[in-house]
């Protein structure tokens, strides 16, 4: 039950190409966007479909993998966990919540 306490599981399509970067260090990473879908109807009977953007973040072979396979619009199933961390911009401090990848599983049907 340990691996429970902070673990997230998301399906969703990218929101743009991943881009990898290397550090000065050698340490690889790429982020993407990941966009989830809730469709249900409203009060009137309207369809409403609300979209939630999640940061993913990978790193080293992973991070290398969704760079070489992914793209925008690709849709994935992802498992990781949650990071909230802080950073300094413009003088301000800026706060960001992201999931750092553990596992991937590509979606989309094989194009013939």
């Amino acid at each position: 039950m340990t691996t429970l306490k902070n673990s997230v599981q998301l399906i969703g399509r990218l929101g743009s190409d991943p881009e990898l970067r290397t550090f000065e260090s050698g340490k690889k990473m790429t982020s993407f966007s990941l966009a989830t879908n809730e469709t249900y109807y409203n009060a009137n009977g309207d369809k409403v479909t609300d979209t939630q953007w999640h940061n993913i973040v990978a790193w080293e072979k992973k991070a290398e993998l969704v760079t070489d396979y992914l793209k925008k619009g690709s849709e994935i199933a992802v498992q990781g966990k949650l990071v909230n961390r802080k950073y300094e911009k413009d003088g301000m401090t800026k706060y960001i919540t992201e999931i750092n990848l553990n596992e991937m599983l590509m979606l989309d049907k094989k194009e013939e």
